[in-house]
């Protein structure tokens, strides 16, 4: 009896061990109690056939995880600091100097999730009350306090201020985005997902209140296995801005994606297609490109969307920065660019009243008088000095002819004369007898020649063409101006490019333009080309070349690019970091680039639809735009 009771209860145990085997073990592991907890945790991982003990403190990297290790289970818990991130690591840098500095003897430990909401709890009060103290709101306590005792308790008059400085403080700290709720809970915030196996730990996926649960890239995604990525629906986020992304005329007849058409539209597409994978186009809210707000360090924006998990790709023309890359991955550039300046077109000028001597240099006509006066001087001595200029003159009938009377008639007024004649290619009654005043005579008539020959060529283009004179050619004839302004987008990577230069030049222009008054950036490129086309020329716009040169394509045909760019930079599709298509993406767009497509795309969008024609800016030109060249 008691060994058939036995094999019973064997039996029993294997078949409890087998159900379990399909859970996992949720083990609460608090901070103060974690070598307790662990062992709870561990035990039963090792004794009842639960192979996958779930801990869901956010320090998963701080727990002792080698009691695990030998009972062979995989821990899987969250992260809630990415120690390699660009702000955790940096600030990891200094604490590490710092404590170097100061205690020579200890070995430095890295500090846990608990320290890192300690560090990000002190900053949202520091950020609160700097916010007060620039709003000149006093939060001091004077005179009648009010009794801390009082039932019911009186509410502290500044409190409603404090608390609602404290609800709109937003920047990246050590935790990540911190940002709160109109509840004053924390929103916007990420949850690495951690495990640990027998070969080692790694990052599984991320959580995050929008998106819940992200599985990350796994290596057959990594090696170009576009399987996964073929079963859910893809969020690209982009923006509206001609001619990338435009609402169709009758937009309201379609829905989804047959809204919109554009070069970013079919290039979406055609990424979509290659990699295989379902797509909804979403227009960015605030209609900007991404930027790192300097107080807050919350990212804006196509970045922002991607950073807090709203969107998985941006099809757009956002430029590859690296403050961008740091927080998002990009692809290899779809298209080449560089900052550009736009100005108003200048009025044609038509030819005036002494336009004819336009095709002669000012240095040239005054050295083409010296010389008609040098030469009809030198016309004069020689035949004062020559005794073949010198002849008697014919006597009239009737009068005495025994006094003979010798004459020249190379005097200074017929020199000047007969150097006009030759120079004008007319004739002249008179001309010279001797020698050398016919050799000053031929080299004069040659010297006209050549003169009147080149003269001629070039007076007809010159009295047909219409010039226009630009009062701006280059970055450094803005910089050494003040009577035209000069600005560029609000938020975005050509602002940071001046705001980051160290060139004299830029750093000239951009300490001009952000203490400008009135301000001279713009929210909108829309906004910067209204701007001037309404300034009367008093005002150049910034931008990347490509939108310059498709503006400039555009009636009422009054814009112009000037001068070459300021830079070389690219537009890349971007994703979230360690997203799943990165790599199929990117192989996408080199795939397109070789096949020629993007070329097709760009002379589709900014050429073919041209309406200024060959003289509205050189709209259609048969050669390749400058700057564009996808690498």
């Amino acid at each position: 009896m008691p060994t058939l009771c036995k094999k019973i209860y064997e039996k029993g145990i294997q078949r409890v061990q087998q159900l379990l085997s399909r859970f996992s073990l949720f083990c609460p592991v608090e901070q103060e109690r974690k070598p307790h907890s662990s062992e709870l945790c561990e035990r039963p991982a090792r004794t009842t056939g639960f192979d996958s003990p779930f801990l869901p403190p956010q320090g998963f990297m701080d727990i002792d995880l080698n009691k695990f290790k030998e009972s062979g289970a995989n821990v899987t818990g969250f992260q809630l600091v990415n120690y390699t991130d660009t702000i955790p690591a940096r600030i990891m840098q200094q604490w590490r100097t710092s404590d170097a500095r100061d205690h020579t003897r200890v070995d430095w430990k890295r500090p846990k999730y608990t320290s890192a909401l300690t560090y990000d709890g002190v900053k949202v009060m520091a950020e609160a009350f700097q916010s007060l103290r620039r709003q000149r709101i006093d939060i001091s306590r004077r005179g009648n306090a009010g009794d801390c005792l009082a039932n019911p308790a009186v509410p502290w008059g500044q409190g409603i201020d404090i608390q609602r400085a404290l609800q709109q403080v937003r920047f990246e700290g050590l935790t990540g985005n911190v940002q709160f709720n109109e509840k004053g809970r924390r929103t916007n915030y990420t949850l690495h997902v951690i495990e640990m196996k027998h070969d080692g730990i790694r990052k599984i996926g991320y959580w995050n209140e929008d998106d819940k649960f992200v599985p990350a890239a796994t290596d057959a995604q990594a090696g170009g296995d576009n399987s996964s990525v073929q079963n859910r629906t893809y969020i690209v986020t982009t923006i509206l801005e001609d001619p990338y992304v435009m609402l169709k005329k009758n937009a309201n007849q379609f829905e989804g994606n047959d809204r919109y058409e554009g070069y970013c539209v079919e290039l979406a597409a055609e990424i979509a297609k290659h990699v295989g994978y379902s797509y909804r186009l979403e227009i960015v809210s605030d209609g900007k490109y991404g930027a790192r707000d300097p107080d807050t360090k919350a990212w804006n924006g196509m970045v922002g969307e991607l950073v807090y998990g709203r969107a998985d790709v941006a099809v757009a023309p956002l430029t590859i920065t690296l403050v961008r890359e740091e927080v998002i991955d990009f692809s290899k550039p779809f298209m080449s660019l560089g900052i550009s300046i736009m100005i108003k077109k200048p009025q044609k000028s038509k030819p005036g009243v002494f336009s004819f001597l336009d095709p002669l240099a000012y240095e040239i006509w005054m050295c083409i008088v010296f010389a008609y006066i040098g030469v009809s001087v030198v016309l004069f001595l020689v035949s004062r000095f020559s005794p073949y200029e010198w002849h008697s003159e014919e006597f009239e009938e009737g009068r005495d002819q025994t006094t003979s009377d010798q004459s020249n008639e190379f005097g200074i007024f017929n020199s000047l004369w007969f150097s006009l004649g030759a120079f004008m290619q007319q004739g002249c009654d008179i001309s010279p007898r001797s020698l050398s005043g016919r050799i000053v005579g031929g080299v004069w008539w040659f010297f006209t020649l050549i003169i009147i020959s080149s003269y001629t060529a070039n007076l007809a283009a010159f009295l047909t063409v219409e010039r226009m004179v630009s009062p701006i050619e280059s970055a450094e004839d803005l910089a050494k101006q003040t009577e035209i302004a000069y600005g560029t987008l609000e938020a975005g990577s050509t602002k940071e490019f001046f705001r980051r230069s160290k060139i004299a030049v830029f750093e000239k222009m951009w300490t001009y333009m952000k203490s400008a008054e009135p301000s001279v950036f713009v929210r909108t490129t829309e906004e910067g080309m209204i701007r001037v086309r309404k300034s009367k020329g008093k005002y150049a716009y910034l931008l990347e070349s490509t939108m310059n040169e498709y503006i400039e394509q555009r009636k009422p045909c009054d814009t112009m690019k000037v001068g070459g760019n300021l830079d070389s930079k690219g537009y890349g599709i971007a994703t979230p970091k360690g997203s799943a298509l990165r790599n199929p993406v990117n192989l996408a767009v080199l795939k397109l680039n070789e096949q020629g497509l993007l070329d097709k795309l760009k002379n589709k969008w900014w050429y073919d639809k041209g309406e200024c024609g060959s003289g509205g800016g050189d709209s259609k030109r048969s050669r390749k735009p400058s700057g564009f060249e996808t690498q």
